[in-house]
């Protein structure tokens, strides 16, 4: 499972043997099953994970008992919630897994160790925190401006796997709308 992550890193940056032996010494390797927590409401997240295998999503659950999507995901991609793990405060989301999933996990001040003494580490997590506050504009301006079939559509071209792996009322709390209208606009776009 870690020489998933190590590929990652090797795609994104030139590391020496040792920094890159360095930084597996700090891995924590977690496995869950579909439906298993990875953290909740409450809790206070302590790492920086990087998913190898599975589908996650991040979600909070509202007075009424209905979910709220925030986000997914999936292989090569890192989860967690940053405002919980920077201010040291409870968490307001829930994390679990959509899929049988598996994870490489730091501890958050083993990270941002690791993050000091690698120059070239540092320099490719800055870039994944630049790329992950792009996305979050665009996903705000979407959620503000975007029709409903818009929205829909913009998930399956920016996301085009997802559909197949994630079930449709996920998605429709992802994209602030009940099943029922995405199930009309999955029909009205199927015709066109």
């Amino acid at each position: 499972m870690y020489e998933i992550f190590q590929k990652y890193l090797d795609d994104k940056v030139t590391l020496s043997q040792s920094e890159s032996d360095y930084i597996q010494s700090f891995a924590i390797i977690k496995k869950l099953r579909k439906r298993q927590y990875l953290l909740q409401e409450g809790d206070i997240w302590k790492y920086d994970a990087f998913i190898t295998k599975g589908c996650l999503r991040t979600y909070t659950v509202d007075e009424k008992g209905s979910e709220h999507v925030n986000s997914f995901s999936i292989e090569n991609w890192w989860t967690g919630d940053r405002e919980s793990l920077l201010l040291q405060q409870p968490s307001r989301f829930n994390i679990d897994a959509i899929e049988d999933s598996e994870l490489v996990l730091f501890t958050h001040e083993n990270f941002e160790m690791l993050c000091h003494e690698i120059p070239a580490f540092n320099n490719m997590v800055n870039g994944i925190l630049q790329k992950s506050f792009i996305a979050a504009q665009n996903r705000i301006q979407a959620s503000l401006s975007f029709t409903a079939e818009e929205k829909y559509l913009n998930f399956i071209t920016k996301y085009p796997g997802f559909a197949s792996r994630i079930p449709q009322t996920m998605i429709a709390s992802y994209l602030g709308m009940t099943p029922e209208t995405l199930s009309r606009i999955r029909k009205q776009t199927a015709k066109k």
